[in-house]
């Protein structure tokens, strides 16, 4: 049986888009067919959501992305002010971005687990498995500890996963755990810094959800911390009615894409007239055949009122291969360099943690 340490030995390397100028290439994907053209109409796409003064851009996350080396993107598009809110699963903000915050690393299943290595076997080492890539349980354990303590420091209340998880990122900061002193940069962190708010609509379904397990379970009858998913809807509905103008970049689907959608039919209930998504995006492979919410066009979106169909495109490609494109291509046009940043956070929380 091989050891711990012969598997976790070759660490995932989050690409850098700053680093490989793409417009060439995507620009050629015009003159192209099937999903190449799809995807240069979907990087102008959010090149146009970019150079819109009035857009306020919701970037949406779903599927296990961080792990899978695109962690650096998501952290330059919010320090370039190329999003003003993230909508997301739990597992990429807390067990993936968070976790490695706190100086772990995701690991590549090497070739002694191409020739046979049993997930069996992984579990007697205490390494997870995330497709072809390894994390190891004892330190994932340690981030579930450390949302225990972030909560257990708070005041027992209801609170928006996106107030959590600014105290995450206020914990960091207090911890030293951040590029300034040494630490590697994340998600959190630079959310943080530029006021982005982080939502995770099933914010329990992670790694943060063990912690707060622990933390009420301590807690019994007594007041605890819990996570208020009807205040974080309000809360994203609060930044479409103050900032009409939207976009939207989807990166899978599910939870966050359809949280993120809603919010105009939500803002149209609470008696604004909201406008429909200006622009929108998707990356998935999600088949239209099986129902499912991640595989639902943008176009019959529309039909529910919540999607123009002006500016929108369905992306057919696992995101590892389209989001470096997009993004890069975006970053690279330089599309970002007369945006305003927006600092929502601070709409919904004027006296900040």
């Amino acid at each position: 049986m091989p050891t711990k340490q012969e598997l976790l030995k070759d660490p995932i390397q989050h690409i850098d888009i700053k680093k490989h100028n793409v417009v060439g290439l995507v620009d050629a994907m015009q003159h192209m067919a099937y999903s190449s053209r799809d995807l240069y109409r979907a990087a102008s796409i959010y090149e146009r959501m970019l150079r819109d003064q009035e857009c306020g851009i919701i970037l949406c996350l779903a599927g296990s992305l961080i792990s899978a080396g695109l962690k650096q993107i998501f952290i330059d598009l919010i320090r370039n002010n190329m999003v003003d809110a993230v909508v997301s699963t739990g597992a990429n903000i807390v067990d993936q971005d968070f976790f490695e915050a706190l100086g772990f690393r995701h690991w590549i299943a090497n070739d002694l687990l191409r020739q046979g290595t049993e997930d069996a076997t992984l579990r007697e080492l205490m390494i997870d498995r995330i497709y072809d890539t390894l994390i190891d349980e004892e330190e994932l354990r340690f981030c579930d500890e450390t949302t225990e303590k972030i909560a257990n420091s708070l005041d027992p209340r209801p609170y928006s996963s996106r107030e959590f998880i600014r105290a995450m990122g206020a914990y960091l900061l207090n911890e030293g755990k951040t590029p300034e002193k040494g630490a590697t940069d994340s998600i959190v962190y630079a959310a943080y810094q530029k006021d982005v708010p982080i939502f995770c609509p099933a914010f329990s379904d992670c790694s943060a959800g063990f912690g707060l397990v622990a933390h009420q379970h301590a807690r019994q009858d007594k007041p605890k911390v819990s996570i208020d998913s009807a205040k974080d809807f309000y809360e994203l509905t609060q930044l479409k009615i103050a900032n009409p103008t939207t976009g939207l970049l989807m990166i899978g689907g599910g939870v966050p894409k359809n949280f993120a959608q809603d919010i105009v039919v939500a803002a149209d209930i609470l008696g604004n007239e909201a406008p429909m998504h200006k622009y929108a995006v998707q990356i998935t492979v999600a088949d239209v055949r099986d129902g499912a919410l991640s595989s639902s066009t943008l176009k019959e979106a529309s039909s529910w009122g919540k999607v123009d169909t002006t500016f929108e495109q369905m992306v057919y490609s696992e995101a590892t291969l389209a989001l470096p494109l997009i993004a890069g291509y975006a970053y690279h046009k330089k599309a970002y360099e007369a945006r305003r940043e927006r600092r929502w956070a601070r709409l919904l929380e004027p006296v900040t943690v």
